[in-house]
């Protein structure tokens, strides 16, 4: 754990620099502090920052694997940064990962924004045409415009949809105008009423994705009493492992080529939020390195 000020330069979970190199690290972790769209509580463009700065309260040695993920390296990229709206800023955010992403490596990107993620499917879709989307949400996020703007967070995986088909688990909220498109064509849909309790659930998921696989995250997708720094919170959710099992099954019958964490809107004097999204970052690399052979682990 550091004690010492944590800055953009930071590497995320003040790793030593032999763990952080570029050209051997097996996770890059890129920050997009990316806020445009937000319609109810704020923040979000704070939530890389406050993760990198929870980060480095996290201890390295994992409990439930046994081993010390951070030996796999884990470089930290610039925050990309760039003031334009949504949809010209998913089209350079696109043109980015399609430049640091590499399949011999996992890619993390922590927002921001819900609306940032189809800027991240974009290109991995073309290069991975069998690519699906497991998307763990509170919200469907399938309007076709929300506010007058379709690259909303409230439309992200209508967007996404444009891509790649998309697995959603968690959610409990969504309008009439999305109904059409909640569980039906391209998107297989577990309502968070459903499947309470439901132990078959993780192994639902991973068969109902295809073989390779990007997770997006919105944090909301917790239970509230977990995560109350988040900009639409929503009563009901995930429990921590629950959580856990289903990502956990994923990425061992999957092809996870990596995962988007978004939505944490920190609240000042409050540190549970990004703690939770850091401990998460983490526990998901790890199940990653355990699945790709990179670690060794319980």
């Amino acid at each position: 754990m550091s004690a010492r000020r944590v800055t953009a330069r930071t590497p995320y979970f003040d790793l030593p620099a032999d763990r952080t190199r570029a050209e051997t690290a097996r996770f890059r972790i890129l920050p997009v502090p990316y806020e445009r769209t937000v319609s109810y509580g704020g923040g979000t463009r704070r939530g890389p920052m406050a993760i990198r700065e929870a980060s480095c309260q996290v201890e390295l040695w994992d409990e439930e694997l046994g081993t010390d993920t951070s030996r796999v390296g884990i470089h930290t990229l610039p925050e990309f940064v760039k003031p334009l709206p949504p949809e010209a800023f998913c089209r350079a955010l696109a043109k980015r990962v399609h430049e640091v992403h590499d399949p011999a490596r996992a890619l993390v990107v922590l927002g921001g924004e819900h609306s940032i993620t189809p800027g991240i499917v974009a290109p991995l879709a073309r290069r991975h045409p069998d690519l699906s989307v497991l998307q763990i949400d509170a919200h469907a996020d399938l309007r076709e415009s929300y506010q007058g703007d379709r690259f909303s967070h409230a439309c992200a995986a209508k967007r996404i949809l444009d891509h790649a088909p998309i697995v959603q688990v968690g959610i409990r909220n969504f309008s009439e105008e999305e109904v059409p498109f909640v569980g039906r064509g391209r998107v297989r849909t577990f309502l968070a009423h459903e499947h309470r309790g439901d132990r078959r659930l993780p192994a639902k998921v991973a068969k109902a994705l295809s073989r390779r696989v990007w997770i997006t995250f919105d944090i909301d997708g917790l239970d509230p009493a977990l995560v109350p720094g988040t900009g639409t919170p929503e009563p009901g959710g995930l429990g921590w492992f629950e959580a856990l099992d289903v990502l956990r099954r994923v990425c061992e019958e999957r092809e996870v080529l990596g995962f988007d964490v978004v939505e944490v809107a920190p609240i000042a004097g409050h540190d549970v939020s990004q703690f939770v999204a850091a401990k998460l970052t983490y526990r998901l690399m790890g199940y990653i390195a355990r699945a790709r052979g990179w670690l060794r682990g319980k």
